[in-house]
């Protein structure tokens, strides 16, 4: 007797990924994101990262060389970890708040992108701790110049010839308030979690740190008594910008414009 057959149902289509360029890309690189900041570089093979991508193999070669090509460009991936141009920060024609509203934009947009950034910071940890060289490189090709053009634009703001100790320390400092922001995620989730809970409020942070880093900046100019430079924030409205809107001074600086001797 010949077994009845049986109608079975048609397979469920499979969805087709697309592998375009971009998407391919992207998709390699948040896979080669997620396994290096979970297993550092050395342990992780491009055969894992191609099959968490679900692209073949060839495609790591094709588009990053080899495994370091993708390690830095994950690295520097601009989505997670955007740098700042010199030329952002460091312009005569600008008021100071413009430089600032760059550099805290670069600490403040990667956190739109939401794990994303959380994976960067573990990365950035790891590689700390088991340094291939790309963040000595981050630092020797980014961060130091965007300190330098910081430090210039200080030292024109203040009206200063050179910069000292203290300029360079104001700088570490401004660009710290945008560090903590990233670094401690978590603790600011805990302690006020509608302050980072969508992208209008996190553009708001940014306007709250560009104006904490004018304080720090104000700061500095009364305890080397020199005068405070109001014009800059009626220049910054004088000029049409894309970006957002700069912050015009607080009532506590206005006051103080008044009193300061010059």
């Amino acid at each position: 007797m010949t077994p009845a057959t049986t109608r079975s149902d048609p397979p469920t289509p499979v969805k087709t990924l697309r592998s375009d360029g971009i998407e391919a890309r992207n998709r390699l690189l948040d896979a080669a994101l997620a396994l290096f900041a979970e297993k550092g570089y050395a342990k992780t093979s491009t055969r894992e990262i191609a099959l968490a991508a679900q692209i073949n193999i060839a495609s790591i070669s094709y588009y990053f060389g080899d495994k370091a090509g993708l390690y830095k460009a994950v690295f520097t991936d601009p989505r997670s970890n955007p740098s700042v141009s010199p030329d952002q920060i460091d312009d005569a024609n600008r008021p100071l708040e413009w430089a600032l509203g760059n550099l805290m934009r670069s600490f403040v947009e990667p956190l739109k992108q939401g794990h994303l950034v959380q994976q960067c910071m573990k990365l950035h940890l790891r590689e700390m701790l088991e340094p291939t060289g790309v963040w000595q490189e981050e630092v020797d090709c980014s961060i130091k110049p965007a300190h330098q053009a910081l430090v210039v634009a200080l030292c024109r703001h203040l009206g200063l010839a050179a910069p000292d100790d203290d300029i360079h320390r104001l700088a570490l400092s401004i660009a710290g308030l945008g560090v903590m922001l990233q670094v401690c995620t978590d603790v600011t989730t805990s302690v006020r979690p509608g302050l980072i809970a969508s992208h209008a409020a996190l553009d708001v942070y940014c306007e709250r740190l560009v104006g904490y880093a004018m304080a720090l900046t104000d700061a500095e100019a009364v305890r080397r008594a020199l005068p405070i430079r109001p014009a800059a924030a009626k220049k910054a409205t004088a000029t049409p910008s894309k970006r957002p809107p700069t912050l015009a001074p607080s009532p506590a600086r206005r006051s103080r414009h008044k009193t300061t001797p010059t």
